[in-house]
């Protein structure tokens, strides 16, 4: 093959349509929008959500709790990821961040009791529930909270 003979893939290009452009087209005249009505009017349409004037889903639909503005969201490791580290090393946010473990720390990192940890470790972390933090000390290893 050369450089000359190179061709895209069959149908991976295709050619734009241009409406009102003559009757040979195929979409001249009336340029695909029909006869008259909201649609064929410049900008015609109905906005996101309408029903044509039934009262729309969004509002015959009751409204049901509310959002916490001040709501946190951590960053979820579970015991059986900590395996990865050696016997005896400092487990921070910042070596999860780097390792891979997490890939973004939101309002902090929380450690959760998933999985079975084998290793002796040093954790600091934003939160523990109480599960992982017994079993990190049952494996001989210590939890901090920053």
């Amino acid at each position: 093959m050369k450089l000359h003979e190179l061709k895209p893939a069959e149908g991976s290009r295709k050619k734009r349509n241009r409406v009102g452009r003559g009757i040979g087209s195929g979409n001249g005249k009336t340029a695909g929008k029909g006869h008259k009505g909201q649609n064929a009017r410049s900008g015609g349409g109905v906005r996101l959500g309408f029903e044509g004037g039934q009262t729309p889903l969004f509002r015959r639909l009751p409204k049901r709790g509310f959002t916490n503005i001040n709501r946190k969201e951590y960053a979820i490791v579970n015991l059986d990821a900590l395996n990865r580290f050696e016997d005896g090393t400092e487990v921070t946010p910042a070596l999860l961040l780097e390792t891979g473990v997490v890939s973004k720390e939101k309002s902090g990192i929380k450690v959760l009791a998933d999985g079975k940890l084998e290793k002796k470790l040093t954790v600091k972390a934003h939160k523990f529930s109480s599960a992982a933090k017994e079993a990190i000390e049952a494996a001989g290893g210590t939890t901090e909270v920053i």
